[in-house]
């Protein structure tokens, strides 16, 4: 058996008890990192599919149901699983977007309201504080494509559960259609707010 006072200088067995410390934190970083990693990709890969696919959407033989299969296909081999969701809003132009339907604001606060009268101009036949339309539209419009991809990471934070739930990435553009025909204006009729 050896002295107390020789077991305190031996320096066997140093190196497996920091690695034993070490480890974990190291690994955890790593894993953190390939997530970070992952997630990054996603985001580029993803803001490249929904530029082409917007791009192709704006031709005169548009196909946007291929055009989003396209993106769904591009995002799934670095997302694999992800649940694409994809919207367009069409505009007449490019100072329309996202500005609400033209409104006689009587009493400024900035909503249609009171029995105040609005121009429908989208058609829909109610004060939208979007003026925009659901679909690709038509001829010479400005579109807003805006796609979604919710995915559960492949690499999973140890220790910490809540960095394991499911992500969302969104990647956004604006095209203008071709002109491919005449642009259809925006409505004249007028209405009241409730």
């Amino acid at each position: 058996m050896r002295p107390l006072g020789a077991l305190a200088t031996d320096r066997r067995g140093v190196t497996a008890i920091e690695f034993a410390l070490l480890a974990p934190v190291f690994f955890m970083f790593l894993i953190g990192l390939l997530d970070m990693g992952q997630s990054i990709y996603g985001q580029v890969v993803l803001d490249g599919a929904v530029a082409k696919a917007a791009r192709s959407s704006s031709l005169e033989t548009a196909n946007t149901a291929a055009a989003d299969a396209e993106v769904a296909t591009l995002v799934g081999k670095v997302l694999p699983g992800a649940q694409i969701a994809s919207k367009r809003e069409s505009y007449y132009d490019f100072g329309d977007v996202g500005r609400p339907e033209k409104w006689n604001d009587a009493n400024n606060d900035g909503t249609c309201s009171n029995g105040e009268v609005y121009v429908d101009e989208n058609g829909n036949g109610q004060w939208d504080s979007d003026i925009g339309v659901s679909g690709n539209g038509g001829a010479n419009d400005v579109v807003v494509y805006t796609v979604t991809a919710t995915y559960d990471p492949l690499f999973k934070v140890p220790f910490i559960p809540q960095l394991w739930s499911a992500r969302k990435l969104t990647a956004s553009t604006i095209t203008k259609n071709q002109p491919f025909a005449n642009q259809d204006g925006y409505g004249s009729n007028s209405g009241t707010c409730p």
